[in-house]
């Protein structure tokens, strides 16, 4: 069996094609695709040229490929991702991959562009019309996003967010374990899973976390949107940027991520990890 992961340089990408090689061993032939191949030599497996920016170069690269996770591009313009993953399911469509699961987001629903959940929507409604068989994973907000986030304020002592609304945090290698698990066995097709960590967390109690890793002063702070988006101009941050943080605070307040299963537990066969627990590795 040939199971490609796209996106194998990144983090999550990375992660998934260590954990199929935990699993599977020589059982499958691991295909890692990136725009960057001479960079992922270390990851010993099958390296193959593929970038969602050049969709004439995924042909080859989903070439021979039973399985395919469709790891979501990091360009930040909603419409360029949903553009770049819709052309990334239709050629490995095209290629014969029997079965493509695609990694999104917790919540996911229609939204007009740039708001994020738009770069998600458009590809899980591409995969579900076109492919012969499909998996989708939505994620909830990633721990370590987050954790990056609170380091950029712990000088000031203050997180501050426009919605106290309960958010589920987890970890990237969890995503990874639950993906992996996905991949390596059969059963999956017109699923769509969550990853999430066990627990959801106000904002209170999110910043309560960080306080207690990192022994400091750290409180939340409910604020509109418009004051967070205004002192986020006036430190020099782009439109693109801008947007990003607003329809995270958007999916927040909406609830997007307030949600908790087992599906970790079920693909990946462990639990995942609470919130305090990444912030004890992450920020100590």
């Amino acid at each position: 069996m040939n199971i490609g992961v796209s996106g194998a340089s990144g983090h999550l990408g990375s992660a998934t094609v260590h954990e199929l090689k935990a699993r599977l061993g020589t059982r499958a032939n691991i295909v890692a695709i990136t725009r960057t191949p001479d960079k992922i030599a270390t990851l010993g497996v099958e390296a193959r040229a593929g970038d969602f920016d050049m969709p004439e170069t995924l042909t080859e690269a989903f070439r021979g490929l039973d399985k395919l996770v469709v790891v979501p591009p990091s360009d930040m313009k909603s419409a360029s991702r949903s553009k770049q993953a819709c052309a990334a399911i239709d050629k490995a469509v095209a290629a014969g991959v029997r079965h493509i699961t695609y990694l999104s987001a917790a919540g996911t629903r229609f939204a007009e562009p740039p708001h994020l959940w738009e770069s998600f929507f458009g590809p899980e409604q591409a995969l579900m019309r076109s492919a012969t068989q499909w998996s989708i994973l939505r994620m909830a907000f990633y721990a370590e996003s987050f954790l990056d986030r609170a380091k950029m304020s712990l000088p000031r002592g203050v997180f501050a967010s426009s919605s106290s609304t309960p958010v589920n945090f987890v970890a990237r290698g969890d995503v990874a374990a639950a993906a992996a698990g996905l991949l390596a066995t059969e059963g999956h097709h017109g699923a769509i899973y969550n990853a999430t960590g066990p627990e959801t967390l106000d904002g209170p109690a999110r910043a309560a976390v960080v306080a207690s890793v990192t022994g400091k002063p750290f409180a939340f702070a409910q604020v509109p949107l418009e004051q967070l988006l205004d002192g986020l101009k006036a430190a020099g941050l782009p439109p693109i940027v801008l947007d990003a943080f607003a329809s995270i605070e958007d999916i927040w307040a909406k609830g997007g991520f307030d949600i908790t299963t087992g599906d970790v537990a079920r693909l990946a066969g462990r639990a995942p990890r609470r919130l305090i627990d990444v912030a004890k590795e992450y920020l100590t």
